[in-house]
């Protein structure tokens, strides 16, 4: 007896979606529309109704959370007992034992093994591992944050080492270079010590002595060009004593620079510098050698080089050493946390490189032309380092996550059999949360495709919040451009969340510009309103989400059922130990971590404007606008997204917690109609004045009579 698909339970655009045909079609899915329940439809229609073999479908997702959850719902579907789905629910249960069930059912459902199911990831660690051999070590070893790795499959072939150790070890090596390692010593002292690139006002503050710049050898100096003659000095191996203090005569004064193995000391004018003339005329009287250098000398390096060489080194004995042994460890000794920040950098752009798939030799020029000595300086030292990388993890056999993508990559270019093979092998290709893609994932993607194969991607344009990774939302909002002969279906129906919470969430996301334009309707109705309540303070807020959280415990609600999302973790610090205090147990997620899940209620904290609030846009450091230029309304708008994911993971329920006269301007895009504005009274200014009714004195408040008239005061 054939089988039909059972496709009663899914709406008319979840169903048109389903058995379409289309070779390349886009399911646009609103928050809580079911697109994960579509995707999954869509695959069992293939094998049931198309007649498709399992082991041409090659589903991608974008986390191991996310596939494992696709795999237990395919068994849910497949076990007609219920028992797996009761297993898999056990609260007491470890993730590795689930883990290991997972497998068993998986193994025991022939149509469910026969599946690729795996994460961008994943997929390439397998393609490379079996058929990369001709492009890489085929015995390639994963190289992370960690020296172990979540994915079991990764786990048993992780470096012995993290990408920040290799990093570090080879930028010590890099060292062993005096001039490199003075240049970066110089780097690390000007932009991550001093902080020369900062506002002016905020240096001050940092150096109330007036000595700004700090020298290689960690004397503090007055000015650039100070900087530059003792820095001159300490590569030259040449002993210095800056400012000593000295009396000839009449009174103390100080000399900018003293060298005794030359007994010579030197005045350096600038249009900071006090008059010398009383100066020179106690060098004078004391037979002192000094001689004076100019602030425009120091506009030709060159010319001041040749001028310190002359003044200084024809004064020093002949058999005087000019060199010195320099040690990372010592030149380094107190800014170690420094370095580490400066390598963080590297590894940052490192990583931006390959995802943007940009040569480093383009990343090199741009940053040559760059108008600012920074971020000239940086890539002078960080090019070396990341190509000093790329040759290691080669020559180790180390493959990073982006690498993983970039290799397969070039795997399907270089090698057309391996090529050939997997397009013959996948002709339906399911991509899930497709608004996260990057560059790379969307070229590997359309390697693998042929005109034949079907594309069939499931995402929302208005929850892409992951730019800051290199995801580009313009993959999902220009669909049709990237993909020729394409179909977008929207899915418009929300399940999850009330009417209130849809229609809030609509008019928000409706003052972004760059998006793909749908009208989301709810499928629930409810009497609760949003709660926006402004406190004075910090603590009226913790009061008031305490009193709340009391009240929906007291109703049969779980610590599980409500959710506090906040923009950054530290928002959260407060609420944490204060509920802990309380006695409350309460889910604290980052809007990021909480993508994809929901609960009854949810509160969102922190909605205050300016810095540490939401929108909290960062324009981030121009040493990164090299590889990619950010644009300040597009980093609004994937703010404006994170707000709009946030109020998306609330089903029931959904508490806006601000502060008065300091309310997010994300507030001000609620329309009132959806909600209900609570606040803590403000005391008033003017205390009240009690007057007598009768002569109209200003009595005290316990006065029964008035001592004016006699009149009774009620």
């Amino acid at each position: 007896m054939e089988t039909k698909t059972d496709l009663s339970s899914l709406n008319e655009m979840q169903r048109e979606a389903v058995v379409s045909d289309e070779k390349r079609l886009l399911v646009l899915a609103g928050a809580g529309s079911g697109k994960t329940k579509t995707l999954l439809q869509k695959l069992i229609y293939l094998i049931e109704e198309k007649g498709v073999s399992p082991s041409q479908i090659l589903a991608i997702t974008f986390t191991k959370n996310a596939t494992n959850e696709m795999i237990d719902r395919l068994i849910i579907s497949a076990d007609n007992s219920g028992e797996y789905e009761k297993t898999i629910s056990n609260k007491y249960l470890k993730k590795e034992e689930k883990d290991k069930i997972r497998v068993q059912y998986q193994k025991k459902i022939k149509w469910i093994d026969g599946l690729t199911v795996r994460t961008f990831h994943s997929f390439c660690y397998n393609t490379l591992r079996n058929f990369g051999v001709n492009e890489f070590d085929n015995k390639f070893r994963i190289i992370g944050d960690e020296k172990k790795s979540e994915e079991d499959e990764f786990a048993k072939c992780v470096a012995p080492e993290t990408i920040f150790d290799v990093f570090h070890k080879l930028l010590i090596e890099l060292c062993e270079d005096k001039d490199f390692l003075l240049r970066l010593k110089r780097y690390i002292l000007d932009y991550f010590v001093d902080k020369i690139h900062i506002n002016s006002e905020k240096r001050v503050d940092l150096h109330k002595d007036g000595k700004f710049y700090t020298t290689l050898n960690g004397t503090r100096v007055r000015s650039k060009s100070e900087q530059f003659i003792a820095d001159w000095f300490y590569r030259h191996s040449i002993r210095f004593e800056y400012e000593p203090d000295i009396n000839v005569k009449d009174f103390n004064f100080r000399p900018d620079f003293y060298i005794p193995d030359a007994n010579l000391y030197i005045e350096h004018i600038s249009d900071k510098s006090y008059p010398t003339k009383d100066k020179e005329e106690q060098m004078e009287k004391g037979g002192l050698l000094y001689v004076k250098t100019y602030e425009k000398m120091t506009n030709d390096s060159a010319l001041f080089n040749h001028t310190l060489d002359s003044i200084v080194k024809n004064r020093l004995r002949s058999d005087y050493h000019a060199t010195v042994s320099l040690s990372y460890i010592e030149e380094f000794n107190s800014c170690h946390e420094d370095v580490r920040d400066f390598v963080t950098q590297v590894m940052r752009i490192t990583d931006m490189i390959k995802v943007e798939n940009t040569e480093l030799t383009i990343i090199s020029e741009n940053a040559r032309k760059d108008q600012h000595e920074r971020v000239r300086n940086f890539y002078e030292l960080a090019i070396p380092l990341v190509k000093k990388y790329v040759d290691y993890c080669t020559d180790k056999s180390y493959l990073d996550f982006n690498d993983l993508i970039l290799q397969s990559i070039s795997l399907f270019k270089n090698q057309e059999d391996i090529a050939h093979k997997f397009r013959a092998k996948y002709q339906y290709v399911l991509v899930d949360e497709f608004q996260d893609v990057n560059n790379l994932q969307v070229e590997m993607i359309k390697l693998i495709l042929t005109e034949k194969s079907q594309l069939f991607c499931v995402g929302d344009d208005w929850q892409s919040i992951y730019g800051f990774r290199g995801s580009n939302v313009s993959y999902i909002i220009d669909f049709e451009k990237h993909f020729n002969q394409s179909k977008v279906i929207k899915l418009n129906l929300n399940y999850r969340s009330t009417q209130n919470i849809v229609g809030a969430s609509n008019e928000v996301i409706k003052h972004n510009k760059y998006k793909i334009e749908k009208e989301i309707h709810a499928s629930k109705k409810s009497e609760h309103k949003i709660v926006v309540y402004s406190g004075n303070n910090t603590k009226e807020n913790l009061e008031f989400c305490k009193e709340r959280i009391n009240e929906l415990y007291s109703t049969g609600l779980t610590h599980e059922d409500v959710f506090f999302l906040y923009r950054r973790n530290k928002m959260f610090n407060e609420y944490f130990n204060f509920f802990k205090n309380a006695g409350i147990r309460i889910q604290g997620k980052t809007i990021h971590a909480a993508k994809g899940l929901e609960a009854k209620v949810v509160f969102i904290i922190g909605l205050t404007e300016g810095s540490g609030g939401f929108p909290d846009i960062w324009m981030e450091d121009r040493i990164f606008q090299v590889i990619k230029k950010a644009n300040h309304d597009l980093l609004l708008e994937e703010e404006r997204r994170l707000f709009y994911v946030a109020i998306t993971r609330a089903k029931d329920k959904l508490f806006l917690i601000t502060e008065k006269g300091n309310e997010s301007s994300f507030l001000k895009e609620i329309p009132e109609i959806y909600t209900v504005k609570t606040s803590m009274p403000l005391k008033p200014v003017v205390e009240k004045v009690i007057l007598c009714k009768k002569c109209f004195s200003q009595i005290e408040k316990l006065w029964k009579l008035c001592p004016f008239c006699g009149e009774k005061i009620e």
